[in-house]
Order: structure tokens, then sequence, then C-alpha cells
């Protein structure tokens, strides 16, 4: 990356329920006002947007950002799934470390109907047909909605692979029940027992229970990045800045491995962490504080493994020993994780960065990891695409 990039400002809304929330375009506002208030600077200030949303018609940035301003600044919509926030992130980043402009607006956003996820263009091909396809192949199922079949049939190949219990799963979501509950913008703040999850009714016998997945939610997530020089002319905060980052999509090993867990994405994740760490010079020895993307509580599983956190196969000792939490060897999700916090998809990697901006800062409150110096940001999207961030804090 050419110019330093400093993220200056972020703002969140919490997040709710679908049908328990504002219009998107109010949510997007209150995340945008939130951002530009933390930066201490104004909607004028910014020279391009990026307006990140995966349900919504076209130009819906537009009418998100009118609310705020209407400056004339462009705006580009974007849409990569479940990864559209951290995109919006990335080609913000990009535009300021290429020198293309000073100071970006990066904002995801995402009004969600109830229940599981579903196609709206049904009279043409789904960019998820060959997943499909795969997925009916090597797991079957087709009683069981389709991104439990993702997900599930991929924590089913790693407890096939090493043996892994479901009761694993289910401390994971115990453990981001217990971070949530110091998260007040997270969606569920009960906090759960291994026993209680255990306990849920079951979406796929031995493989899942219901709290293993993640709520569909709506919210909104911004965040203003400037370069380094902008940030000292008009006397900003840049002790954070973006030190790496990476966007992998898939290759032929996503269908041609014949794993689930290659269908999921555990390639990108992995090929993007390693860009990432040989771009910062680190490695994930290093890392104090991650968020990762943990739409099922299987996909933290191997995410652990595919950002290098632990050992392949070791994910689940990784777990036991409590190195996925506070005094552990990293602390991964101090939000709570989609899990606790909601997914509502646009706004997701937006509202990894804020959180991942507040640790380094040291502003997390009862949340706040002991001395933060270096945070990953892991934001996945199947169809498919994954970014990966490494932020530092400069003064420490």
């Amino acid at each position: 990356m050419a110019a330093s990039v400093c993220v200056v400002g972020v703002g969140m809304t919490a997040f709710a329920k679908p049908g328990a929330h504002a219009p998107y375009p109010d949510m997007a506002a209150q995340a945008v006002n939130n951002a530009l208030a933390d930066a201490g600077l104004v909607y004028a200030d910014m020279q391009q947007a990026y307006a990140g949303y995966v349900y919504g018609d076209s130009t819906a940035g537009q009418r998100a950002l009118y609310g705020v301003g209407m400056t004339g600044v462009p705006i580009f919509n974007v849409n990569n799934n479940c990864a559209t926030g951290s995109t919006a992130l990335f080609l913000a980043r990009q535009a300021v470390a290429s020198g293309a402009a000073d100071c970006v607006l990066a904002l995801g956003f995402e009004h969600m109907n109830p229940g599981a996820l579903g196609t709206v263009f049904k009279d043409r091909p789904s960019p998820f047909d060959l997943f499909d396809q795969a997925t009916a192949e090597l797991v079957g199922r087709d009683d069981i909605a389709l991104a439990l079949r993702y997900f599930g049939g991929a924590g089913l190949a790693h407890m096939q692979q090493y043996g892994t219990r479901l009761e694993t799963f289910a401390a994971i979501r115990a453990k981001a029940s217990r971070h949530a509950a110091n998260n007040p913008l997270a969606l569920l703040r009960k906090v759960l027992t291994t026993e209680d999850v255990m306990a849920a009714p079951m979406l796929w016998d031995g493989v899942m229970t219901r709290l293993m997945a993640c709520p569909p939610t709506c919210g909104a997530a911004a965040a203003v990045v400037c370069s380094e020089a902008f940030a000292h002319r008009r006397g900003l905060d840049a002790s954070v800045r973006i030190r790496a980052q990476a966007m992998t999509t898939d290759t032929a090993a996503t269908f041609e491995a014949r794993d689930m867990r290659e269908v999921v994405g555990f390639s990108m994740a992995r090929d993007a962490a390693r860009q990432v760490y040989e771009q910062g010079g680190v490695g994930p020895q290093d890392l104090d504080v991650v968020e990762l993307h943990d739409c099922f509580a299987h996909n933290e599983l191997l995410s652990y493994e595919a950002l290098g956190l632990c050992p392949l196969g070791g994910a689940e000792r990784f777990v036991m020993d409590s190195d996925n939490t506070y005094g552990g060897a990293v602390v991964t999700n101090p939000s709570g994780g989609l899990l606790s916090k909601g997914h509502p998809l646009g706004a997701t990697g937006l509202a990894q960065c804020t959180e991942l901006v507040q640790q380094l800062r040291g502003t997390a409150g009862v949340r706040q990891v002991p001395h933060a110096r270096l945070a990953l940001q892991h934001n996945l999207g199947l169809g498919g695409a994954c970014v990966v961030t490494l932020y530092e804090h400069l003064g420490k």
C-alpha cells in the first residue's frame, strides 16, 4: 500500500431484529453521523463514499446518504454478499492509499427479512448454483435450509476428520454470549452456558443446534478513512491505521477439493490472511484481538485454523484451552460476534471495524482487551469474497 491510511472515525447502530428497526436511510444516517462525529469531520469533507448493502434496490446507497447530505460526492454502491461491508472498506482504503482521495467514507447497512436467506431473482441463474450443486453432492439434506447445509456440512467435515465434538461448537457460542453481555449494541446479550447451547432445538441432529446459528438482523455501521497527511492537517486522531489488507475470491479448489470446508471459503480466508501477514510483517502469534466471521459457530472454529490462530486440526484444543477469550492466546470476537451481536449482511464488516478501532484506542470499556496493539478482521461472503484487514495502534 502506497500511502498510510488511518481510520479516524467509526460508528454504528444497535442491531435489531427484522421489523424492530428504523428504515434503512435512518439507520445509515445514524451510523454515518456517529462516525463523522467520532472523526471530528462533516459530510462535506468526504471526497468519496462507498455504500454497501445486499438486499436493496439499485442506488440505495444514494438514498441512504442523501439524508446525511447532498454534496455531489461520488457514491459507489457495493454488494459482495456477507463481505459487503469490508469490501466497501477495502475500496475506501484503496482510494486513499492510491492518492485518488484524501478522505473517504465507507458505509454498510441492511434491512433484512425474518427467517433464512433466500433468492430474490428467481428467473435467472443463481450465483450460488455451483455451490448448491456441490453441497447437494457432498451433503444432501435438502430438507434443511441451504445456509445450514453449507456451514453445518463444513463443520461436519471437521468433526469427521479430527473427531471434533458438538460440545466444542457449543462452547464457542457460549463464549460469544459472555462477550456480548458487555456490548450494549449487541442483539443477544443473555449469557449462555455450553449446556444451554446443547439443549437448544436441533437444526441438524448431531451437527448443529439453533443457538449455533446467527440471527437475521438489521442495522448499519460506518467508518471514515483518510491519509495520514490529511489527518495531521486537520488535527485528527490518526493513532489507528490499516497496516495491511487483502481481498480474495474463490479458486478452483472451492469445488475441486470435494470438501465442504472449501465450499464455504476456507482457502479464501487462509490466502487472504497469508497475504496480510506478509504485507504487515507479522504473524498470527502477534495478534491481540480478532473479529472474525462467525455466522455459525462452525465457521468460527474453521476460521481459527484458516487464519493461523492454531494449527490444522488444533481448533478444538484452542477452544478447550480458552485461547479464544480473555486471558488466552488471542481474544476473538469481543463484540459477541455475529452469533450474538447479529449479522446485518452489509453492515457486518464495518461493525467489526468499529469494534477493533475502539479496542485499539482503548475505549471499549468493560470489553477492553488489555494493551491491544494489533487487531485482525476477517469478513467472508459466499459466492464468494473474503477480506482480511490488519489494524495497528501507532502509539503502542
